[in-house]
């Protein structure tokens, strides 16, 4: 078994995307602009202030980052209290890494308004860790926020198993080390060493997990190993 798996949130393990979008879209237009699809999905798995400063650079938005956060974050997260968009399988597969006695740990860009909102619709002591985008001084692609979570578990982040759905998500896991699963959904993943794809979660138990990342695991030892013997050199 991992030593834990850390979760990202928005399209890993609740069906968020369209709600940010939706009110990306909502907000822009409100202020006389035409926000884009497109736009929204380079967002995707990004820290919430590079996103609002994107916002605020390509439409007629003048608030400060911090306020545009704010108004998105208020509109996902009533949407979510209203009902969450589970991901196929998370849940489930939630419930049997707790059940094995694995700790999992939520590692979101989300601030921790939203994350709450999401937890609290879990039973308690779902996740033994919760890191935030606005909790941590650097957000994904950077490694911190999986560092964070490591260190708040008492693990060794190369022991866990991530799952994201995003590049960006993707690339904060990979360098911090984590074997890496990823479920790409809004947006495509480009392929990644140190991550593997799936379609979804579906059906996964435990054990799938470890199998899944066991041929990059190996691989990640291989070039340790080459490294430190300086093999190639």
């Amino acid at each position: 078994m991992p030593a834990a798996v850390l979760w990202d949130m928005d399209g890993t393990l609740v069906d968020t995307e369209p709600y940010w979008i939706a009110a990306e879209h909502a907000i822009v237009e409100e202020h006389g602009g035409v926000w884009s699809d497109e736009f929204a999905h380079q967002l995707v798995g990004n820290d919430l202030m590079v996103s609002a400063e994107f916002i605020r650079d390509n439409s007629p938005i003048t608030w400060e980052p911090e306020r545009i956060i704010e108004e998105l974050l208020v509109r996902v997260t009533a949407q979510v209290r209203e009902h969450v968009p589970w991901r196929p399988g998370a849940r489930e597969l939630l419930a049997a890494l707790l059940e094995a006695g694995v700790p999992n740990a939520l590692v979101t860009m989300s601030w921790r308004s939203l994350a709450g909102a999401v937890v609290e619709a879990l039973p308690d002591d779902t996740f033994a860790a919760v890191v935030t985008g606005d909790e941590v001084e650097h957000g994904k692609p950077h490694p911190e926020p999986y560092h964070a979570a490591a260190r708040m578990l008492g693990v060794d982040a190369r022991d866990c198993i991530a799952i994201e759905d995003s590049p960006t998500g993707v690339r904060s896991a990979v360098a911090a080390g984590v074997p890496t699963i990823a479920v790409p959904h809004v947006v495509p993943v480009p392929v990644t060493r140190g991550a593997v794809q799936l379609p979804s979660l579906r059906g996964l138990a435990p054990d799938d997990l470890v199998s899944v990342v066991a041929d990059e695991r190996l691989a990640r030892d291989a070039r340790v190993e080459d490294e430190t013997s300086g093999v190639g050199g």
